[in-house]
């Protein structure tokens, strides 16, 4: 069954990327480019085009609508936008919510192997950097990091995160462990927003039948 996709933030560097994607995949349909610039609002996209799975990759200051709309119409959201606060789309009903800071694989394991470290090393601090249309400091990807990190490790406050914007960059993260004479870093870097792809993918395909409500991170489904 083709999997019938739209995608908010259509004319942004992700959406764009998003959406050519999905072209691509064999099992999905592109059915709305939803962007103000290209004169598609959401509300229109969702009764006219019927989508099965909403991905957003929009504004912060958006997203949270984006999705109560989509949850509303019973439209399944993929969603990529960071910088809103998850309890505004907690307890929807009516259609799946998967949210994820990054869906690049690489940066789901450099988080899972930061976790595993801060379990054995005595101090932390993240450095993630980005281009410089990035709108939420820190990232999403850093301040989940940071979490993990202090849930492997309760006894110490989250690490310092420290944020870098600059023309040029992609998406990149280090943390940097320390403890008696040794570091430890762990890196990613996105050098191509094609890095994603997979992730968004994944997610499209196996939000429908994820089993909650509302899950966050693409470890859940790999």
């Amino acid at each position: 069954m083709t999997i019938r996709v739209a995608v908010s933030g259509a004319a942004g560097r992700m959406g764009e990327t998003t959406c050519l994607a999905v072209q691509n995949a064999p099992d999905m349909e592109l059915v709305a480019r939803i962007d103000p610039t290209l004169g598609l609002e959401l509300g229109a996209a969702l009764r006219d085009h019927r989508p099965d799975v909403l991905v957003d990759f929009s504004l912060p200051t958006s997203a949270a609508e984006n999705i109560r709309s989509a949850v509303a119409a019973g439209v399944h959201v993929v969603v990529g936008t960071t910088g809103f606060d998850l309890d505004e789309v907690r307890g929807l009903v009516g259609a799946n919510v998967f949210v994820a800071p990054n869906f690049a694989i690489g940066a789901v394991l450099m988080m899972s192997f930061a976790a595993q470290a801060a379990r054995h090393m005595r101090a932390a601090e993240i450095i993630e950097r980005h281009h410089e249309a990035k709108l939420d400091v820190p990232s999403g990807t850093a301040a989940l990091t940071a979490r993990r990190i202090h849930e492997a490790a309760p006894d110490r406050p989250s690490p310092p995160i420290h944020s870098v914007r600059l023309p040029g960059l992609v998406a990149h993260q280090e943390v940097i462990f320390g403890d008696l004479g040794q570091t430890l870093t762990i890196r990613h870097d996105s050098l191509d927003r094609e890095s994603f792809m997979p992730g968004v993918l994944l997610a499209i395909r196996r939000v429908r039948t994820q089993g909650e409500p509302l899950l966050v991170g693409l470890e859940a489904f790999l």
